[in-house]
This record gives C-alpha cells, sequence and structure tokens, in this order.
C-alpha cells in the first residue's frame, strides 16, 4: 500500500500549520482544540513545511526550562530536519522510518509542496486493514470461492 492511499482514506481535512513566530502556547492551544499531535511550522501559510513541532516537544522543554518556553516562538522548538514522505512511498517505509527515527507523524511532499501529514496510527491501521484483505482472500482461496 501507499501513502497516497493513507491521504486518500484520510479525507481532505488538511495539515494543521502555524508560522514560525507563533508562540508554544499558540500551537499547544492548536494541539488541544483539534485533539491532534503535531502542527507543521510553515512561513506561507502551509504550501511548504519548514519545520515541526510534536506534543511531546512541547513537554519535554516545560520539563527542561518551565513555562517560560510557552511565550517563545515555535522556531525555537521545531524540529528543522524533517524526515518526510511522498505519495509513492509504500507504508511499510515509512513504518520503518518512524520507527527507526522515533517519530509519530510524517508531513507528506510533492514537488516540495505540503499535501498532507501520515501518522504512526495511520499507517498501522493501514497495514492491518491489508492483512485482514489477504487473509480473506487466502481463506476464500482455500475454501474454494
Amino acid at each position: 500500500m501507499l501513502v497516497q492511499a493513507i491521504l486518500k482514506s484520510k479525507g481532505s481535512g488538511g495539515v494543521e500549520t502555524v508560522e514560525p513566530t507563533a508562540t508554544v502556547s499558540q500551537a499547544a492551544k492548536i494541539l488541544a482544540e483539534k485533539r491532534i499531535g503535531t502542527v507543521v511550522i510553515s512561513e506561507d501559510g502551509g504550501l511548504t513545511a519548514s519545520g515541526i513541532l510534536s506534543e511531546r516537544d512541547i513537554v519535554r522543554e516545560l520539563a527542561a526550562s518551565g513555562s517560560g518556553c510557552l511565550d517563545k516562538p515555535v522556531s525555537s522548538y521545531m524540529t528543522k530536519q524533517l524526515v518526510t514522505a511522498s505519495q509513492q512511498d509504500s507504508v511499510e517505509s515509512i513504518l520503518s522510518q518512524m520507527t527507526e527515527g522515533r517519530f509519530r507523524h510524517m508531513p507528506v511532499l510533492e514537488d516540495g509542496k505540503l499535501v498532507g501529514i501520515v501518522t504512526l496510527g495511520d499507517a498501522v491501521k493501514a497495514q492491518l486493514s491489508e492483512l485482514a484483505m489477504e487473509k480473506d482472500a487466502l481463506e476464500g482461496m482455500i475454501m474454494g470461492h
């Protein structure tokens, strides 16, 4: 299965983005309101991705430096070295990258443009769905259907 199938199944919800100058507090509010785990940092309103900020990033900084970090820009804490996917990447490939890199969210880019985001949960769900279809097909072949 390819990343494009995951994005298609997710629908057109889009990707939540904030500008690099947004405060960590503003980003945390979006995360809480939307019940999501990450926001993409974009200087141009979501066309490109310059970084990513996760719940984990915020919690780690709160533990390290206290609540003062909430008033600082997300650009101070975002992950700048993005690991991204394309729509043609396989689910197995992105699962491997996420597991090895110990992260749960991967922006999807096409021609340098942000087209979606895939989570570890999305990838696992896709894999489980594919396994279920294979199981059903094998059972059908065994039963002679």
